[in-house]
């Protein structure tokens, strides 16, 4: 399975000729050569990670491929036939096999709504938790995309994640709220929680590819 990373949030995976896309946000650019689309996940509502724009993009080259996401996504997204899914489902897209994970965004401040997140788990080895800090537990997590920065995210929360989930691999995303140097700054703090278990940090910049 290959793991393409774009601009901040949205993830393309590849399996066996099958393509899965998770989270087209406004921050992305449109996504081309996405060659037989069978899926996209939206995590949750926010608008850096869906949009209108980059699911209309999407429906009108593949009219059938359906469109996943917590109820929060469902409503945010009416007129799109978003099919709902929660936290503990499992979802046969094949080559996918989809676990869902944890249930609500973190919290940004208690002025803000929280909404709906799902954590997603692809063929029990990649997982991206979306706005959470929910840990798929009981699985070996081959690679994580684990979220380097946001309005929600404190450096030391987002290390205590990935000490828990304690993957064999990770790369940071929801990263385009930070400069250059702020990244770098994340990347290492990650780079130092993953290898406390003998993982190892991948920097991976917007259509840079990994193999799992």
């Amino acid at each position: 399975m290959r793991v393409t990373k774009f601009e901040h949030a949205t993830l393309v995976l590849r399996e066996a000729g099958k393509t899965l896309v998770i989270d087209p946000g406004s921050f992305t650019s449109p996504l081309d050569d996405l060659g037989d689309l069978v899926g996209v996940v939206i995590t949750h509502e926010h608008a850096d990670h869906w949009s209108a724009e980059q699911v209309t993009r999407l429906r009108d080259r593949y009219p059938d491929v359906p469109v996943y996401g917590p109820p929060g996504v469902v409503a945010a997204a009416a007129g799109f036939d978003v099919v709902p899914v929660h936290p503990d489902d499992r979802l046969d897209l094949a080559p996918f096999d989809l676990r869902f994970f944890g249930g609500r965004h973190a919290v940004i401040h208690s002025s803000i709504p929280v909404v709906d997140n799902v954590g997603v788990l692809v063929n029990d080895r990649f997982y991206y938790p979306g706005d959470s800090y929910a840990v798929p537990h009981g699985v070996t997590v081959e690679l994580l995309a684990a979220p380097v920065g946001a309005p929600w995210l404190k450096i030391g929360d987002a290390i205590d994640f990935v000490l828990e989930v304690a993957p064999r691999r990770a790369f940071a995303t929801h990263d385009m709220t930070l400069s250059a140097a702020g990244l770098e700054m994340g990347r290492a703090r990650l780079r130092w929680a993953v290898e406390q278990d003998g993982g190892s940090f991948v920097a991976l910049e917007p259509g840079d590819a990994t193999d799992l």
